[in-house]
């Protein structure tokens, strides 16, 4: 792939510009303002559209424990907890005498875990769930992709994103749980309900927030070493920057907003495959059916 100096060495070239030998350690101004207009292309051009390159997929493993401990009528607190192992606020307790939506508040100290909701009844020793409901996008996460989310473990399609109204609906209704796993992005979280009893494989796909690479091919959300390269093509890239460079001096920018603008619809329309439109669509049977059962004979 073309690297960052090799598109400014370009469009300078086709401008009429000084063309430079590096560009990362430049103080010239002309230089650095078009390291951060070519940025400010591959930043624009990543929200243009679900790039396949930018594309990934995201398992993780719902994590379940069963501890004891002893709940009081009237107070959040859970004491004398057999194992406060890897537990925060990112879990949800389930358990006699717990309320429905129950989650921890804070990393619990000690033996005791502290809940948002009392308790309904006193017991001693009586065995919780801790379940892990809430899980932290990918590092390199910047958007979902709609209808990827799946329970791997069941095969099952998840139900969601619920809207805030839907998600109260089904933590505070009667009707609240099912065999389906729910989901709604909340804040920077992945969160589903219910609280699940044992270990799920839960996955989606997502669009990185990396359009650009180091020279290691390490994903990077800016172009910043001379190196560097990006996932988009040649031409679109330093005719994006010629453009924007035009604009911020001031130039005429039809000529090239139109050269601009047909690359972009080439690059998106070659970006991935097609489905093949059918004039008469119709699943074709996998199954045996009186479509490919024999007139006579019976194969015999």
């Amino acid at each position: 792939m073309t690297t960052m100096l090799s598109l400014i060495q370009q469009a300078t070239g086709q401008m009429g510009l000084a063309v430079p030998t590096y560009i990362a350690s430049s103080t010239a101004a002309d230089q650095i303002q078009q390291l951060a207009l070519l940025n400010a292309v591959g930043s624009e051009l990543a929200r243009e559209k679900d790039w396949q390159a930018m594309n990934k997929a995201y398992l993780f493993t719902v994590l379940v424990s069963t501890i004891t401990g002893d709940t009081t009528l009237g107070s959040a607190n859970i004491t004398n907890a057999s194992s406060i192992a890897g537990l925060d606020a990112t879990y949800g307790v389930t358990g006699t005498g717990v309320p429905q939506a129950s989650y921890i508040t804070a990393t619990p100290i000690g033996t005791t875990i502290i809940l948002n909701q009392v308790a309904t009844s006193t017991a001693t020793g009586t065995t919780l769930t801790c379940t892990k409901v809430k899980y932290a996008m990918p590092s390199d996460y910047d958007r979902i992709i709609n209808d990827t989310q799946w329970d791997k473990s069941k095969h099952w399609r998840m139900l969601g994103p619920e809207t805030a109204q839907q998600w109260e609906w089904l933590i505070s209704g009667y009707i609240s749980t099912g065999p389906r796993v729910r989901f709604r992005i909340f804040g920077t979280y992945f969160t589903i309900w219910p609280a699940l009893g044992s270990s799920t494989v839960l996955g989606f796909e997502y669009v990185s927030n990396a359009w650009a690479a180091s020279s290691a091919g390490t994903g990077q959300t800016s172009l910043s070493a001379d190196a560097d390269t990006c996932i988009f093509p040649n031409a679109l890239m330093v005719l994006g920057l010629k453009l924007k460079y035009f604009e911020a001096k001031g130039f005429d920018t039809l000529a090239l907003m139109r050269d601009y603008t047909r690359h972009l619809d080439i690059a998106k329309a070659n970006d991935s495959g097609a489905q093949m439109l059918s004039m008469a669509p119709r699943i074709s049977d996998i199954l045996i059916s009186w479509q490919n059962i024999p007139d006579s004979g019976y194969g015999t």
